[in-house]
């Protein structure tokens, strides 16, 4: 007589499933938020750095020239527009006076303060442009959260142009 064994089905059965999948959403759950939270902090860092290599540049700029970019036109096509010619002075060889030009030379011998020919932009919204105010009074407050950066050409105060992040 032959005595037949049970066949042993190798696999998993559908409780132990629904366990994993049970545990893997938990730590999902749980895992994803602390990410996004890194991701806002870095750009947060990202954010603090820029308005300091910008802050340290323009200080800079004022030590050199006794007058904050943009306070003075910077000559040329960058007569008219106060935002060029924040940019132009800060990252092209200037005059004492605050003439912009791309060449080094014995008159043009200050800057540039910049690495880049463009302004960084502002790493919240990735925007790289600067409102430029003459109001000539601290306490400066942003205009809404489009972005960007804000600059009083006065008191030469520099902020990111966000209503969350102004304080910074």
């Amino acid at each position: 007589m032959m005595i037949r064994r049970p066949r042993l089905h190798a696999g998993f059965t559908l409780v132990e499933l629904l366990i994993v999948v049970v545990i893997l959403g938990v730590l999902a759950a749980i895992a994803i938020p602390q990410f996004s939270a890194s991701t806002d902090d870095s750009k947060v860092a990202a954010l603090d750095a820029s308005l300091n290599n910008l802050r340290t540049a323009i200080e800079l700029y004022y030590q050199q020239h006794g007058h904050y970019p943009s306070s003075v036109t910077g000559g040329g096509s960058y007569a008219a527009d106060t935002e060029a010619t924040f940019t132009a002075q800060l990252a092209n060889y200037t005059s004492a006076a605050g003439v912009v030009s791309t060449t080094k030379t014995v008159v043009y011998k200050y800057g540039p303060y910049l690495k880049k020919a463009t302004l960084p932009a502002e790493p919240i919204n990735n925007i790289a442009t600067v409102e430029i105010v003459t109001t000539g009074t601290l306490g400066m407050t942003a205009t809404g959260s489009t972005g960007g950066w804000k600059f009083d050409n006065k008191t030469g105060q520099l902020i990111a142009n966000i209503t969350a992040y102004q304080t910074r």
